[in-house]
């Protein structure tokens, strides 16, 4: 059965910052599965752009390498590949999950640079209109 991991591990795994805990990380994962929750991966492109100069393909190579190494279950995997790749294409990691976790719906924004994105993409979202 896997085990639910917090961004931490997945920023030592990522980053090997701390070769202690890499290797850590790499010993646990080889002996049991883990689950990562979007909100998770949310948190960890946070910490990887903000901490330690992650560019966004750097990110999404990373996420793809946990979709596709067998020992990673992505919660929501088809939500979080989709946000990975529309990330890929230029938006905000945050703003894609938020437009992939609406299945479709049209997402109601306030900010201008996040439709334009979507637009361009093909996604469904609104600005508020003000009366």
């Amino acid at each position: 059965m896997p085990i639910v991991v917090d961004t931490n591990v997945l920023v030592r795994l990522a980053t090997g910052d701390s070769a202690r805990e890499h290797r850590s990380a790499v010993a646990d994962l080889s002996t049991r599965p883990w689950r990562v929750f979007p909100s998770v991966i949310l948190e960890t492109e946070w910490v990887l752009r903000s901490r330690y100069g992650y560019a966004p393909e750097q990110f999404s190579d990373f996420v793809e390498w946990m979709d596709t190494n067998g020992r990673i279950v992505l919660e929501q995997a088809e939500i979080v590949r989709n946000a990975v790749a529309w990330h890929r294409a230029g938006m905000d990691f945050a703003d894609a999950l938020h437009v992939a976790q609406a299945n479709g719906e049209p997402f109601l924004t306030l900010d201008k640079v996040l439709r334009r994105k979507a637009d361009k993409l093909g996604l469904r979202t609104e600005l508020l209109s003000h009366p």
